[in-house]
Parts: C-alpha cells; structure tokens; sequence
C-alpha cells in the first residue's frame, strides 16, 4: 500500500470528486493541507479577504452549476468566521464542504492559542461536522463528506483538522479508491397513482415549484407535468427561473414579500396545491391560516422532517424530486391523460397584474432601474442578489428563464452574501455575464471581496441601488413603529458631534472637491447625489473602476460600459430614498405601492 501525507491524501480525494476551486485563506493552523494543494497544484485557490467571503464564494459557485463548493480556513477565528455561512448554506440545501485547521490534538480543550472546538459549534447548522483525530480516518471523513452533502437533501459539510493529523503519514492507494455511490430516494408508486388521482379530481388544481426542484435539476420534468395536465405554475422565490417567467403556464410567485400580484391571486384561487421541493417557509407562506385556506396540499420532499413541519399535506410523499416527477410523468402517459388549456388566461392574468415599472422620475424610481435591467441583459445572464429592498424589488420585478440564473439566499439572509457569491458565480461559469444587484449598505459587508476580483480578474457587473438608508428596516419602522431612527447612511448635516464644521466631498461638474457645505445645501445635494460611501471611489482603490447614474435615461449605457469593460464594474444608481416595496402580512393583504 503506497504511503503519503494525510493532507496528501484529502487533496487526492478532492480531485477525484471533481473539485477544481478552493476559496480560502492560509493560515498557521491549515498549512499542511495548503503544502498539499500546493505539490499537486491541480487545484485553483483563490486568496480571499475575510473568512466569510470565502464561504459565500464557495456558497455562489455551488449554486451556479450544482456541484459542491469547497473553503478552507485555520484555526480560531478563521474557522469561527465559516458560521454565517454554514447557516446559510444549511437552510438554503447547498452543499458546501468547509475545511479547517485545528491546534494539536494535545491542546484541545485546553483553551490553547486559536483553538475552539468548531465541529461542536456548527453541529446544528451542517448536516454533519467532523474533529478528525487520527490520520488514517482521513481518507474516509473526505469521503463520506460528499456523500452526506450531496445525498438527500443537500447541505453543508465541516471537516475540522489538527495539525499533528495534517501531518501525520498514512497508507492510501488512490488508485483503489472512488467516489461512494449516492442514493436517491424512489417514491412510492401507489402515493405517485393517488396524486394524479387528486389533481385531476381538484377543482383548481396548482403545482407549486419549489427551490428542490432546481437543486434536483427537475425543472424539465416539472414543466412537462404541467404542459400535460394544463395546470397553471406559481414558483417560490427559490425556484425564480426554474420555469420561464413569461411561459404560458407561469401564474407568478407567490410570498409576502418577494412576489407576484398573479401569483398570489392564483394561489388564493386554488383548490389543490402539488408542492415539491418547498419548505413553506414564512416569507412565502406569510398568515399559515390564510395561506393554508381550505385547499389541499400534495408535499414531495426528499427531506422527511419537511412534511408537515409547516403545512400539514393531506399525501406527503418522502421521495426524490426528480424520480418524483418522472414518475408522475409515466402515470400521465400510462392513463394517456390531457388537460384542458388554461394557457391564455394564466398569461392574461400575468400581464394585467404586472406591476409598473415605466417611470422617467429624478431621483431615479428603484422600479424603473429592473425595467432596464430586464430590456438590457438576456437569457443567458447570472444574477445574484441579497436580502433588503433591493431583492424584494429584485423579487417581483425581474424577469428570468432559466433556472440557476438567479441566485440568492433565501433562507438566511446575511447582508453582504452577493458580493463574494457574484465571485464564485462568475469563477464557475467564466462564458456568462454575472450581475449584482445589491443594495448600498448590503454592499458595504463583505465590500473586502472586490479586491479578490480584481486580484483573479473575475469580472461581473455590481449594480448599487443607493438611496442612503437600511431601507427594508426603514419602511418597517416607518408602518410598524412610527419612527425613522438609526437607518439613514447618508449625512444630512455638516454638524459634528461637537457641534463644528466637517469637511465633505462635493460633487459638482463632474469634479471632486473637498470644502465645507452648508447644511441645506447638503439637503438638496444628498436628494440629488447621494451621500456617505462613495462606491467609485471604492472601485478604484481597489484597482478596477465604476460610475455613478442619476438619470434613468444613462442606465442602459452604464449597463454597456460595465458588460464591455471586462473588470469588476460598480455602478452606482441613485434611486429615490423612500420608495417602499410591495408586502404584507398575509398573501391576501399585500400593500401596494405605485
């Protein structure tokens, strides 16, 4: 049996499971396996900013092309750092493997130097983590890892290593050793007959397609089952492309927040829903009483501790969603069952409840930036975006075709996802062009990211809404809590707390010049300009460039510079700064905004 290095070993595993990207950062407590990603050198690193960034990189590049991402970090607070985004990953089923380094196995629990016990603090956030405490169980931890991320219902993996087992030798034939085989879960074919049974008994049937279904890469089978029973289609903010926005079939999304006003309307309708791969999270289903109604539910879910979690289906089936639906699609064909049409009316509804997005104001409507967006990019674009006003927008307003072309957390959340996951997007599909749509503080924090892009030459286009405030917070406060308190980013005065003058940026003629400016003067500019963080000028420190746009009619020509560039480009929109976004608390009661 040939001898070599633990790390050795993990780096030779991870080839043959097909990774070819690592985001990470070196660090004392990782170095063995850095030596080994080293002497191989099959595997691309890309050097990161912040431990976080990496993750969510990895996090972007799982996303866009169904594989696993891999990060890798030290010891400590770098190990710690991978927590967001484990959380992340775990809710939203990606599958992520996070490699860390450890102390020696000798100073564990000793409350040695950068030694905390990783594997026990993300336990309830991954699907499995690992301490590995002998060199020889190396090989089969990185193993069964991609067996546990990627079977079932995917998810996140960390494999927490000690130093003295990084460099412990072991005895490892890589030519005898293989991937483990994945199972996927059959349904069962009485559940699959008595299904079909109760669609074509309901009186207004739905399928709902949730985000399993793009992660099952059954978006195919979906809307063929759809086509044959001439059922209309409403997907969660998950599933956003896994069927053509403007298919004929397509009724909308459905949520409190991130919706369609014919989606909802749909649903509402609706006797009988077939949800698959759906989690009927709280930000879709908003009132459980209202959304849950009178209808029944069909739940397929791979996940067992899915059914009946939120909804209580009247046929829950345990089973893969891909099998699912093929075998659902061979009980339409056996039965040689045809739908009757129902195509115009769904795509009347659609058109006569879209929302407006033709506006020509000055500051610029956030609504008529997605209007642009969705005349300007095609089919074949990458969007990536994140929790605030900006996805909600994001949400109801764009326009996408395919699935795995609009990526976004929805399950966590966490302010500054986009940036590092628009990286691994682009690094995972270099022949697209991968957009950003972020909101100004969500850029703000994980901003230590573009300097990663530039560093690789990763380019992608990062469009900023920026109207100066936390604005999902401010509206919130503004009809929750009568009060606008601690979310304003840009500075509407020129007082310091001691009550003197500040030098501020002026913007005027197209030059920056450094003065005092009185405080209405401020007023007005901050209404015109914007305030606070200045996103070019971040751009260009950073090495790449940008531009700011305050009239709507630039938009589409800002969109052509940063798509012809080739770099990192911000673009920097100015948009009203108390727009609010569609929503409410119940899918029945969503307040509009026009």
């Amino acid at each position: 049996m040939p001898k070599m290095t633990a790390m050795n070993a993990a780096v030779k595993i991870l080839e043959s499971e097909g990774v070819k990207h690592i985001f990470g950062i070196p660090g004392a407590g990782i170095l063995p396996f850095y030596r080994s990603l080293k002497d191989f050198g099959t595997i691309r690193h890309m050097l990161c900013r912040h431990e976080e960034g990496a993750i969510h990189m990895a996090d972007g590049y799982a996303r866009a092309i169904g594989t696993v991402g891999v990060c890798a970090a030290t010891s400590g607070p770098g190990a710690s750092n991978f927590v967001t985004g484990l959380y992340t990953a775990q809710v939203d089923s990606i599958p992520i493997l996070a490699i860390t380094g450890q102390n020696v196995r000798a100073q564990l629990g000793r409350e040695a130097f950068q030694a905390v016990d990783i594997a026990a603090i993300v336990k309830p956030i991954t699907k499995k983590s690992y301490c590995v405490q002998e060199p020889a169980m190396v090989p089969w931890v990185f193993r069964e890892a991609f067996r546990i991320m990627k079977e079932g219902r995917p998810g996140p993996v960390l494999i927490d290593l000690p130093l003295d087992v990084q460099r412990g030798e072991i005895e490892y034939d890589p030519e005898t050793d293989a991937p483990l085989p994945i199972f996927r879960t059959p349904p069962d074919p009485k559940q699959v007959a008595k299904a079909l049974d109760m669609l074509l008994a309901a009186e207004k049937p739905l399928l709902l397609m949730g985000g399993g279904v793009v992660l099952a890469d059954a978006c195919k089978e979906f809307v063929q089952v759809a086509e044959l029973l001439q059922i209309p289609v409403i997907a969660t903010y998950m599933a956003k492309g896994g069927i053509p926005w403007n298919h004929p079939l397509m009724a909308g999304h459905v949520g409190i927040q991130c919706n369609t006003r014919s989606g909802n309307q749909t649903f509402l309708e609706s006797s009988l829903v077939l949800a698959v791969g759906a989690r009927f999270n709280d930000r879709h289903t908003g009132a459980i009483n209202v959304y849950k109604g009178n209808r029944q539910f069909i739940h397929v879910d791979v996940d067992p501790g899915q059914l009946g979690k939120n909804i209580m289906p009247d046929l829950g089936i345990c089973a893969d969603a891909k099998l699912t639906l093929q075998a659902l699609l061979e009980e339409i064909k056996r039965r040689q069952v045809k739908g009757e049409p129902t195509k115009l009316q769904v795509a009347q509804l659609r058109t006569k409840l879209e929302r407006k997005t033709d506006y020509d104001n000055i500051p610029i409507k956030p609504q008529r930036v997605f209007q642009e967006i969705n005349e300007f990019f095609d089919d074949e674009t990458v969007f990536v975006t994140c929790i605030g006003l900006n996805q909600i927008w994001s949400g109801q307003l764009q326009k996408i075709s395919k699935p795995r072309h609009y990526l976004d957390c929805g399950g966590a959340g966490p302010l500054g996802w986009d940036l590092p996951a628009s990286i691994g997007a682009k690094v995972a599909r270099p022949d697209k062009t991968v957009v950003q749509v972020v909101g100004d503080y969500g850029f703000q924090f994980c901003m230590e990211e573009l300097p990663v892009a530039v560093m690789y030459k990763v380019p992608f286009v990062c469009i900023v809404l920026n109207n100066g405030y936390l604005s999902l917070i401010r509206q919130a406060e503004k009809y929750n809590f009568d009060m606008n308190f601690e979310v304003q980013l840009w500075y509407d005065s020129m007082v310091g707390i001691a009550g003197a003058e500040l030098p501020r940026m002026a913007v005027a003629e197209g030059k920056r010049t450094v003065g005092v400016v009185d405080s209405s003067q401020a007023r007005i500019e901050a209404e015109n300009q914007g305030r606070g963080f200045d996103f070019v000028k971040f751009a260009e420190a950073c090495g790449t460039t940008g531009e700011r746009v305050t009239d709507p009619k630039e938009i589409k020509a800002a969109f052509r510079r940063a798509v012809d560039s080739g770099v990192p480009y911000v673009i920097d929109i100015i948009i009203e700064r108390e727009t609010d976004a569609s929503m409410g608390i119940s899918i029945d009661a969503i307040k509009e905004f026009e």
